[in-house]
């Protein structure tokens, strides 16, 4: 028990060390602040949005660039309806809530036992909460002018299935890709940007021939599992939680959840779905369209079994953070692969004179067209290595006196902190060679 507390403890430390290293830097600042913030709202900075930028980025050239049999889409957010109807979120969609009658703090049902975590009052019963957010659409505030806030991304590829397969001439087996904002009234978000009531979605539906199903969804278990190693997250963090039954959503026949140890312990990071017919068949019984398939070569007609993979932008970003997170003596580092790091080099001349400064911003200028760069000139050079460091950059090139002399420049390698003179007009393509993706 008291192993259990101490690892919770150092969790909690880990984590409010991160928050404050991403306001301090320009990751992740929280929604509104002078006026207080808004609960579970962040907004991300200059760190954060490039990062964020390069994960999606990399999700999307490992998800579409890189296979010939997925497609992109980019759905409204704002949808009929009937969707949710049809997709079951109406009816469904719901969390058990209870109230402290004493604090009137409100927690999921399945998150207390038998008192209030908080001051130990009395519970009410539980209640269903839709997580849902509604708004109107239209001048008039009623029931007919209720639309959702989408609280999930994948509704709006299903109901395109047909507009994607016929503008792209696809047969089966594809898959249609999105990144895109989703909303969830969630009762108790936390943990910093892991859950939260806006964020970012990044789903690819892939859809198949009844029968192949199996075959596709390991396929796609175990390629979605590597995709995390490839940005650079450590591998013996992450591991595969298969759903028990009574865990399985409604639709599915089977589920994984990839999982992260996170400082607050095994989470989420993404899931993969296979959630049969069942979404194609509710939308062809609620719209009337027929959402059915006619494979040529068999002259069979079926509607499509689908394999979901849905990963949290988000989540994603905070992980890496997580991941890359670490404490040495004198310093604190963000180890981020160069690949999705938000800034990939730092321009330092080493003194502003004797046209040091000249020849380092001609070189920020230069690279600054071909990747993320920053210029910075103030302070001694050691903590200006250390302001990077905490800040992610995986190099730093210094323009010292050397320099004046053979038109070399310092490339210091920020996590074995390593430093080799390279030529002025190489540097660059030696950078660009670590972030090819």
């Amino acid at each position: 028990m008291a192993q259990a507390q101490k690892k919770e403890a150092a969790g909690s430390d880990t984590m409010e060390k991160l928050v404050s290293l991403c306001k301090r830097r320009g990751y992740v600042f929280q929604s509104s602040e002078i006026y207080g913030g808004l609960n579970s709202c962040w907004d991300y900075g200059p760190l954060g949005v490039e990062l964020k930028r390069n994960l999606a980025d990399m999700w999307w050239k490992a998800m579409t660039l890189k296979r010939d049999d997925v497609d992109g889409i980019d759905a409204s957010i704002l949808m009929h309806p009937r969707v949710w109807e049809a997709s079951g979120h109406v009816q469904n969609f719901t969390d058990p809530l209870v109230d402290c009658k004493k604090c009137k703090s409100r927690f999921r049902e399945d998150q207390v036992q038998g008192a209030c975590p908080k001051c130990g009052g009395e519970l009410t019963g539980a209640r269903m909460f839709n997580l849902m957010f509604k708004t109107f659409m239209g001048p008039v505030e009623d029931e007919a002018a209720i639309v959702y806030m989408r609280p999930e991304t994948a509704q709006g590829i299903y109901v395109n299935f047909l507009n994607v397969q016929a503008a792209s001439r696809r047969k089966i087996p594809f898959g249609i890709a999105q990144i895109g904002k989703a909303f969830r009234n969630e009762i108790t978000p936390g943990n910093f940007i892991f859950r939260t009531r806006e964020f970012e979605q990044m789903e690819m539906q892939f859809f198949v021939k009844p029968g192949t199903d199996q075959e596709w969804f390991d396929k796609w278990r175990e390629t979605r599992l590597a995709w995390y190693s490839d940005i650079g997250i450590n591998p013996a963090k992450l591991r595969l939680h298969q759903h028990i039954k009574t865990e399985l959503a409604h639709y599915a026949k089977d589920a994984y959840d990839i999982q992260y140890e996170f400082p607050f312990g095994w989470q989420e990071l993404e899931g993969i779905h296979n959630r049969t017919d069942f979404d194609l068949k509710r939308h062809t019984e609620f719209s009337g369209k027929n959402m059915s398939y006619f494979e040529e070569e068999t002259k069979e007609r079926f509607v499509p079994y689908i394999i979901e993979t849905s990963a949290g932008l988000n989540r994603t970003l905070l992980t890496c953070l997580i991941d890359a997170y670490r404490e040495e003596p004198e310093r604190a580092v963000l180890g981020l692969s160069p690949r999705i790091a938000p800034i990939k080099a730092a321009i330092l001349p080493l003194v502003n004179r004797d046209g040091m400064d000249k020849i380092a911003y001609e070189l920020y200028d230069e690279a600054r067209t071909q990747f993320k760069v920053f210029y910075d000139d103030g302070g001694s050079i050691g903590r200006r290595y250390r302001r990077q460091d905490e800040a992610g950059t995986p190099f730093c090139i210094t323009v010292d006196s050397d320099t004046l002399k053979d038109s070399t420049v310092t490339l210091r390698e920020r996590d074995s902190m390593k430093q080799e003179r390279v030529k002025i007009t190489e540097v660059v393509s030696r950078i660009k060679e670590t972030i090819v993706y």
